[in-house]
Formats: structure tokens, sequence, C-alpha cells
């Protein structure tokens, strides 16, 4: 079984920084959750803290697809869009060196 690991990356608009922090805590709670989810990891840059990167590991493929089919993720989506500066996360998808 082979992991899916992945980096998301976004930017917060200026004055939504607790909103953002709020829903993402609430996300991260809940895909922590799911059996799949080996990690779920949530950052902020040091030099920028409206830059987020989230961390995301997932036990295999089948996983990973069940993740995104969670009902609670398309409402997280659209409770962020509006509050960061891009279209949508940017989605960098990891693979393990060696």
């Amino acid at each position: 079984m082979n992991k899916k690991s992945l980096l998301a990356e976004f930017t917060v608009r200026p004055g939504n920084e607790e909103r953002v922090a709020e829903l993402v805590q609430d996300y991260a709670a809940r895909v922590r959750e799911e059996p799949g989810n080996l990690a779920f990891e949530v950052y902020t840059k040091k030099s920028n803290p409206l830059a987020y990167w989230i961390f995301e590991v997932y036990a295999s493929e089948a996983a990973f697809q069940t993740h995104l089919a969670a009902p609670y993720g398309p409402p997280f989506n659209a409770a962020l869009q509006p509050l960061i500066q891009e279209k949508e996360s940017l989605l960098t998808f990891l693979s393990p060196l060696g």
C-alpha cells in the first residue's frame, strides 16, 4: 500500500486571520479522525503568518479518495475560499525519497 502525501498551501486575506484559524482547526480535527489519515499538520510561515502550509498523509490512494468524499469537505472549502487570496488551495503531491 502506497501512502498519499501532499502539501496544501494558501494565503489568508488580511483581516480574516481569526476566522481562517477557526475553520482550519475545526477541519483539522475532523480530518485527523478519518481512519486513513496519518497526518494533518497545519503550519504558518514565520516570515508571513498569513501563509498556511498543511502537510497531509493518507494511508493509501483509497484513503485519500475517502477524505475527498467526506461531507464536511465542501462546506469547509466554500467557507475558506472567499477568505484566501488564491482561487483555491494549491496542492503539491509529494513522493518519498528512496
